[in-house]
């Protein structure tokens, strides 16, 4: 049986031969989930272990060395809770044998119905695009930042090496044109490891650059209150601030897709039991690792810390290090870009299927035999409208080449709603929570001051894309 139909719900009103789970299908009559707390811990580590860590020290040096860590801290505590509460609404109704949610708009589709599944869609679709572009300016950031260290050893440091970023998209590109073929989630678990260990090869070592470097000035720089408003104006040190936020609200941004690791995990223990150890594991992981990259990065470069880790260093020896960092980086955003998208390839798939059932161009596949392999199920609409997709991504990329204040809106735009505000919401519903009861008033609380939050954050990183947008041609960026 082809897997190509996972995200598309099979017409099996009850599972094979009557009752309960049997062989290979789970209750659902879909193929057995055959997911574990490690499989979705790699799946978490790989999706938020991202690009975003190597804003941190940047975002700390914003914020000093009081506030910088608290917010770190507070960011991964509000993760993890709202992402227990996610974990609870996979199944409506009751936790071990209610109805199964595979995305997370069908999570708010069954829990809170109407115009909210909508806006769901809105902002979780918008904000995987939105990841896509990120992604691909990320990688060629780093792809030019090898280019130009070689270039600069080779001339000893006399040749600036500029050069434009327009074809390290493209190539990024055209990977992601061959990668999208891959049908969905299920098979990209090679991947996910692939990228989960890249995204530690290059945090590890820019942790290591930085404790040389401290080593190196022979002290921790920085200041309790960050940027001396003196360096900056004050205007900008509170944009700043607020753009900071931004940048550490997406670097523990992965509720976006937790429905969808979450609907590989194989059962019993109950999926949100397993979620739920899989997320304390990975939020404690990547915080671990934030707070010393965010803050390892501050304590080398103190207010200069580059807004990218990595290919802000300047060029610093070991020289290879840092290739090998940013070689991890375009690998493993490489994988990244595929786990993001496929939610959204799903979806947009799955439309189309049920707009037009008899259409041969959407829902045929055809079988292209490889000697020794599995024949490649090829289908027609899938290879132009992912095609046509990572294009489009690829063309925004190269207008707004402007990592950090991409990143910081993008994290602020997703973080309320989709960290934050569905689940509380989802999470009441199922659980029937009374109106103004402590717990309903406390829910809504956290929900408020994450809302203050966002719109700050957000504000920050509009600020941040006008400021550098006045600066730059379009398709022209020489860096």
């Amino acid at each position: 049986m082809a897997t190509n139909h996972h995200h598309q719900p099979l017409n099996v009103s009850a599972p094979p031969s009557g009752g309960g789970a049997n062989g290979g299908y789970d209750d659902d009559g879909r193929l057995k989930r055959t997911g574990t707390v490690w499989t979705a811990s790699a799946h978490i580590i790989t999706a938020v272990i991202g690009s975003g860590v190597l804003s941190l020290a940047w975002a700390t040096a914003q914020l000093g060395w009081v506030a910088g860590p608290i917010a770190m801290l507070l960011f991964s505590f509000v993760t993890y809770y709202t992402s227990t509460l996610l974990a609870a609404c996979y199944r409506s109704g009751d936790s071990v044998n209610g109805k199964r949610n595979y995305t997370y708009m069908d999570a708010v589709r069954n829990n809170l119905g109407g115009f909210k599944v909508k806006l769901c869609g809105l902002v979780q679709y918008v904000n995987l695009f939105g990841v896509a572009i990120g992604y691909t300016i990320a990688s060629s950031i780093s792809m030019m930042a090898i280019k130009r260290s070689n270039c600069f050893h080779k001339s000893g440091g006399k040749n600036p090496c500029h050069m434009n970023s327009n074809p390290y998209m493209i190539s990024f590109g055209i990977v992601e044109i061959f990668l999208s073929q891959i049908p969905d989630f299920d098979q990209l678990w090679w991947l996910s490891i692939v990228a989960a260990v890249m995204s530690f090869t290059y945090s590890i070592i820019g942790l290591i650059l930085g404790i040389i470097q401290v080593a190196d000035n022979g002290r921790f720089k920085g200041s309790l209150t960050g940027v001396s408003v003196g360096t900056v104006t004050e205007s900008q040190k509170i944009w700043r601030s607020f753009q900071a936020l931004g940048d550490i609200a997406f670097a523990y941004s992965f509720s976006i897709i937790l429905i969808e690791i979450q609907d590989t995990i194989k059962a019993p223990p109950s999926e949100a039991k397993t979620m739920k150890k899989a997320t304390l594991l990975s939020v404690i992981v990547t915080s671990v690792f934030y707070i010393l990259c965010g803050c390892m990065g501050y304590a080398a470069f103190g207010d200069f810390a580059p807004g990218n880790l990595l290919t802000g260093f300047g060029f610093y020896n070991p020289f290879w290090l840092l290739d090998i960092a940013n070689v991890a980086i375009v690998v493993h955003l490489v994988g990244a870009y595929q786990v993001f998208c496929q939610p959204l390839f799903a979806f947009i798939e799955k439309f189309a299927s049920n707009r037009f059932p008899d259409s041969q161009f959407i829902n045929e596949d055809i079988s292209i035999p490889i000697p020794g392999f599995r024949p490649l199920k090829l289908n027609l609409f899938r290879l132009v409208w992912r095609t046509i997709f990572v294009i489009i991504t690829t063309l925004i990329s190269m207008l707004l080449p402007f990592f950090n204040d991409i990143v910081g809106l993008l994290g602020a735009l997703g973080f309320w709603p989709l960290t934050v505000y569905f689940p509380v919401e989802m999470y009441i519903a199922q659980m029937k929570i009374p109106k103004w009861s402590t717990r309903w008033v406390s829910l809504q609380i956290l929900s408020l001051a994450c809302l203050i939050i966002t719109i700050a954050a957000a504000s920050g990183s509009v600020a941040g894309v006008i400021q550098d947008s006045k600066s730059i041609k379009p398709f022209q960026t020489i860096y």
